[in-house]
């Protein structure tokens, strides 16, 4: 498909180092974004779809890090069918997983973990809910996996890594099997926090120290936070990445971003989830705590935005999460709340208020243009201008 966003008030890049970008238009081709700038009128006759953004503020898609699928687009925690689509409704583009830890009976010998870690993964090779990317399949460390089992594994395409929920005696246990899945390639995360699920333990700084991921799962608490000197000590002790998720503390998670940026490291600073989970269901959860951080952490919306997109890409090696030529075309649009106190989706997002969603694009196709179905309408007219496919990407009967 192509197709070009015209029309357009900005961009919010997700890229720290340009977290703001002027622009005029957007054209995808094959999945990907392929110029951005002034298009002509030739282009635009060539298109498939024609959205007129209306004045609306482009972002990258969100990239919630956290989500706790299990097989399919429903969730056995919460009993809810077709939770991950109405997350893409909350400008949710991707979706990684935290793991399948909610199979009701998950198996934890080593075969069991193994086949259940490459069902995931098959099961969202090809199946898109609403359009979203899943990536699933994190193998859950337990004791009697061996470092050629993680080889096997990330031979069979299996790149996620996760502990936490092991039956390990100590968390210190998890380290030696978290260098073996480094060294096979794998991304590598660690649960951060108080005990969420029975039979697990508390995992403070001391223990993440001492494995070493790639990402401390809700540092700020999943939902419970570890002791207030462990922050710190993340901080200025190593290059983890620390994910702050809404199901968690929140003034733990203000905590993190202040002594990240006080430290010049905001790169390592993703922002997530954690559902579906006890706190429930959060179709506009990373919504939220973008508007905490820029509105009660004094940040930059667009600095948070780039947390939510941008550098979960980089953390989690995704050709999305930024606005560029050559990236992956999964866009929205975003717009101040009609009837609401703030006139630009930034303004409001420094008041505490969530922005409104007008369109969302994923793999450079429109998956509805006009209205979410979960938050307020847009205060600009967003719409489809030109259509030449027998597809109606309105969302009218949203």
């Amino acid at each position: 498909m192509r197709c070009a966003i015209t029309n357009l008030g900005g961009l919010a890049t997700g890229d720290l180092a340009g977290p703001l970008r002027e622009a005029e238009a957007i054209l995808m081709e094959a999945g990907r974004i392929s110029r951005i700038g002034p298009l002509d009128a030739a282009t635009l006759e060539s298109c498939d779809v024609v959205v007129d953004a209306g004045g609306t503020l482009a972002a990258p898609g969100l990239i919630d890090s956290h989500v706790h699928i299990t097989f399919g687009d429903y969730t056995p925690r919460q009993r809810t069918v077709g939770f991950l689509e109405s997350y893409l409704h909350g400008g949710v583009t991707t979706a990684i997983t935290a793991s399948e830890v909610h199979v009701p009976g998950r198996p934890k010998d080593p075969a069991g973990v193994k086949a259940l870690a490459l069902a995931a993964a098959a099961c969202f090779r090809d199946y898109r809910p609403g359009g979203m990317r899943v990536h699933a399949g994190s193998v859950i460390l337990e004791p009697g996996l061996t470092p050629a089992d993680l080889q096997e594994l990330a031979a069979a395409g299996i790149w996620l890594a996760k502990a936490g929920f092991g039956a390990f005696p100590t968390p210190f246990d998890y380290a030696p099997l978290m260098l073996a899945a480094r060294e096979a390639g794998m991304i590598t995360t660690m649960h951060t926090g108080g005990s969420s699920i029975p039979g697990s333990s508390g995992i403070w700084a001391e223990h993440v120290l001492a494995s070493r991921p790639h990402v401390s799962f809700h540092v700020n608490g999943g939902p419970v936070a570890m002791p207030e000197p462990g922050f710190a000590r993340l901080v200025a002790g190593s290059d983890i990445a620390l994910q702050i998720c809404t199901a968690g503390n929140l003034r733990t998670a203000l905590l993190t971003a202040r002594l990240l940026a006080e430290a010049g490291q905001l790169a390592r600073l993703l922002i997530a989830t954690d559902t579906p989970t006890g706190s429930g269901i959060m179709p506009l959860g990373m919504l939220y705590t973008i508007s905490h951080l820029a509105s009660l952490g004094g940040m930059a919306p667009e600095i948070a935005i780039a947390a939510a997109t941008g550098n979960n890409a980089r953390v989690y090696r995704l050709n999305s999460g930024v606005l560029a030529e050559g990236r992956d075309a999964d866009v929205i649009l975003l717009d101040a709340c009609a009837g609401g106190a703030c006139e630009t989706p930034l303004a409001a997002l420094r008041n505490g208020d969530i922005p409104a969603v007008g369109a969302v694009f994923s793999a450079g196709v429109p998956r509805f243009v006009g209205r979410s179905r979960n938050t307020p309408a847009t205060m600009r007219n967003v719409r489809v201008v030109a259509c030449r496919l027998p597809m109606d990407f309105s969302g009218a009967a949203h």
